[in-house]
């Protein structure tokens, strides 16, 4: 098989949070049921559980916006933040983690997310390296599979979903609420991200998105980790999408073309004026699954030397 290096620039996949002020980013606040909010800001979408037991909190965004999210939580409630949980280990999901941790939550994630954060990860498809976290930021409640908190008349339960977005995502289902977080493993009217360097799979993202069609129904309100509120239809539309590309890359790739070749076969152009937005466009989605295929056919090609 012929091939081609990739690398995309790490500006068009990473938003520091030295690039704004905390004052250009509007928190909005977005009621779900009696108890179950989304907040949107700067980076992954935030789900909350609000109630007599306290405040539980899906995700944190950067640590600028961390005044802010405080200040939309307690328009809602006098309760504190008891728990945050991370769905992986992201800046823009995890950067208010110390913040929130010196204020008294309790964080928690997947062990992995532990792991990638404590520790330096290189990654070539951004070309560079992320520094660990701060300790203070690291969750100090960690599982392997799943665990579940009841809190506000919920049983909220969080599961780990493995290698999707990332090898660090989990689900969070709010059972009563019927409200399923999915993380950055569902990017809403959005092409995705898939951290191949870290862990993340195309085909792993695929299955993760069935396994959400599985344990949804119509009614089900369902939180992307990027972009609006969803529901099962607008899932059914990502899972397609992706399957198709994933589809056609694969094809073009056992017919033996370099990712030049791949790319300039416009396989998403139908799909651009509506999924490109400044995070990933059609050509970046295209050269990540281009990497993740070949990478895996590499993987076979060396078991059967």
């Amino acid at each position: 098989m012929k091939k081609t290096s990739y690398w995309l620039s790490a500006a068009l996949l990473i938003s520091p949070a030295s690039a704004w002020s905390q004052e250009e980013v509007e928190i909005k606040v977005q009621q779900l049921t009696e108890h179950v909010y989304m907040l949107e800001g700067r980076g992954g979408n935030i789900g909350l559980s609000i109630g007599d037991d306290g405040v539980f909190m899906i995700d944190d965004q950067y640590a600028p916006l961390t005044p802010a999210i405080l200040d939309a939580i307690g328009k809602l409630t006098d309760k504190p933040v008891k728990f945050v949980l991370n769905t992986h280990w992201h800046a823009d999901h995890t950067g208010g983690n110390e913040n929130l941790g010196n204020a008294g939550a309790i964080i928690v994630a997947h062990d992995k997310v532990r792991e990638r954060m404590s520790t330096e990860q290189f990654r070539k498809l951004i070309g560079g390296r992320t520094p660990p976290s701060p300790e203070a930021a690291w969750p100090t409640v960690t599982f392997n599979d799943r665990i579940s908190f009841f809190m506000n008349d919920d049983e909220i339960q969080a599961f780990h979903i493995a290698p999707a977005h990332t090898d660090t995502d989990s689900f969070i289902y709010f059972s009563s609420a019927d409200v399923l977080h999915m993380g950055d493993i569902f990017f809403n009217k959005r092409f995705p991200f898939i951290d191949v360097d870290l862990g993340g799979s195309v085909d792993g993202t695929i299955r993760a998105a069935n396994l959400a069609l599985d344990i949804t129904t119509e009614k089900t309100k369902i939180i992307p980790g990027h972009g609006p509120l969803a529901n099962r239809e607008d899932l059914i539309d990502y899972r397609d999408i992706l399957l198709t590309v994933r589809n056609s890359v694969a094809e073009l790739i056992h017919e033996e073309n370099t990712l030049e070749q791949v790319l300039a076969a416009q396989l998403t152009e139908s799909l651009n004026e509506t999924w490109n937005w400044n995070f990933i466009n059609g050509d970046t989605l295209v050269s990540v699954i281009y990497a993740d295929l070949t990478r895996e056919q590499d993987a076979a090609d060396n078991e059967t030397e």
